[in-house]
């Protein structure tokens, strides 16, 4: 029982028609094409098991090795994204230690909001909104977020996806590493707490945080990692996004 390795030039592009609407999607999709990076197929016996895959891609997301796991040879526009942005992060800050572990993460999964914001008057119809949104209507809602509520914050991510994905990023940023350094049910308890006034924090976990904490306790270095709180914090006092594109190589 052995992966399947291909690159992008060998998947069908679930969605891709409208998120080359975009100029940011088609650049990091352009960085993964010629770095030649390769995503893990299962095997054919193996093909459509969502289960697998799921398990396989939140247990294994920061080995650094390369390749989120499909299903087959297909895979959805935004996963395409989402590995560039962890493909750069590696690039750029490394995967050394639980502040760039956390960094990349943060970076790829507020990039969905982003999405998410303009998919909406992009293409509302597209496979993406209907998968995402549902599965961000079913947190929200766990949540306590009042369908009232959570259609306003989709109100607001569509006028403004780029403030949207900072104040993500910062979110899971400052949760995750907060939930790191805890170190008792009360110190995490107080964390989330936190992460719940946030007027993103009904979906903190949409973003299975928990996988990224014990990731980063397993095989994240000891210690402060300077360049990742560096960019960390020049996100925080720029367009983060626009600062992305100029510093980590995407041109639009």
């Amino acid at each position: 029982m052995r992966f399947a390795l291909k690159e992008l030039k060998g998947l069908t592009i679930v969605d891709d028609a409208s998120f080359r609407r975009l100029p940011i999607y088609v650049d990091l999709k352009r960085i993964l094409a010629a770095d030649k990076y390769r995503f893990r197929i299962l095997p054919k016996a193996l093909h459509g098991r969502w289960d697998h895959a799921l398990m396989l891609n939140l247990t294994f997301w920061g080995a650094g090795s390369g390749g989120d796991v499909l299903v087959d040879e297909r895979i959805p526009a935004d996963v395409v994204a989402h590995a560039a942005w962890h493909h750069l992060a590696a690039r750029h800050v490394g995967t050394k230690s639980a502040e760039a572990l956390f960094l990349g993460e943060s970076i790829a999964s507020a990039f969905d909001l982003y999405l998410v914001g303009h998919m909406l008057a992009l293409a509302p119809s597209s496979n993406f909104l209907t998968t995402q949104v549902t599965r961000m209507a079913e947190v929200s809602q766990a949540a306590g977020v009042s369908s009232k509520r959570f259609a306003s914050i989709l109100e607001i991510v569509a006028r403004q996806p780029e403030t949207s994905f900072e104040s993500l990023r910062q979110l899971l940023f400052d949760t995750t590493l907060a939930l790191y350094k805890s170190r008792s049910h009360d110190q995490a308890l107080a964390v989330l707490a936190t992460a719940q006034a946030h007027p993103f924090g009904g979906l903190l976990h949409h973003y299975e945080v928990s996988n990224w904490v014990l990731f980063a306790r397993t095989y994240g270095g000891s210690g402060g990692d300077t360049k990742a709180r560096a960019v960390d914090r020049t996100l925080r006092k720029r367009d983060s996004l626009a600062w992305l594109v100029d510093h980590w190589g995407l041109t639009h």
